[in-house]
């Protein structure tokens, strides 16, 4: 079986597109899987909140994070003004080209999000999720889809997968092999012009 979360998105379906300063990424929504998350994400783009907001924590071979309009890491809010809860699926998972929410603990997401940009799993990784099985959460899908694209295995269960990203990897790979500073943050801001909400034609 493929995993939904890989598959291409429908004609008509509403997508995420963020126009950044090295190009654009676009990306599939989950409101099925992760209704809170998507409909804070969208209602927040709409609005104009994450435009001119940077990518302020990239780290190559892990992921690139933003939607802090602090830039510091520490700020952001929800559109409810609160942290909201979690939404875990076993076949919806941090692999290359996820969009998760970034958080401090359980169910403590606000607007900050990330992009998963690791190219590889680990050998010994993969032999570990084939001997845990699908009774332990690993389905054969999702040790493919592993195997295949890398990804950040240890964050499933600590960060909600809401999103994918179907086209522009190739932004998000430029982007975090930017130049960064001792605290991950680009040298050279890596700026969100704006992202916006379309229907995918």
């Amino acid at each position: 079986m493929t995993l939904e979360q890989l598959e291409q998105p429908q004609e008509g379906e509403e997508i995420a597109v963020i126009t950044t300063n090295h190009g654009e990424i676009k990306i599939r929504l989950f409101p099925e899987i992760a209704p809170k998350a998507v409909e804070n994400f969208k209602t927040h783009a709409r609005d104009g909140y994450y435009n001119s907001v940077t990518f302020h924590r990239v780290m190559n071979e892990f992921m690139i994070q933003g939607g802090d309009p602090e830039g510091t890491g520490r700020g952001g809010r929800s559109i409810w003004g609160k942290p909201f809860e979690d939404e875990f699926n076993v076949n919806y998972r941090n692999f290359r080209g996820a969009l998760s929410m970034a958080n401090a603990g359980p169910n403590t997401n606000g607007s900050q999000f990330f992009i998963v940009q690791k190219t590889e799993t680990e050998e010994n990784i993969i032999k570990q999720m084939k001997e845990a099985g699908e009774q332990r959460g690993y389905p054969d899908a999702v040790i493919n889809a592993y195997a295949e694209l890398g990804g950040t295995y240890w964050l499933d269960g600590a960060h909600t997968v809401f999103g994918q990203v179907f086209e522009g990897m190739d932004i998000v790979d430029k982007i975090a092999s930017v130049e960064v500073d001792a605290n991950d943050k680009p040298v050279e801001p890596v700026v969100m012009e704006k992202v916006e909400i379309v229907e995918y034609k």
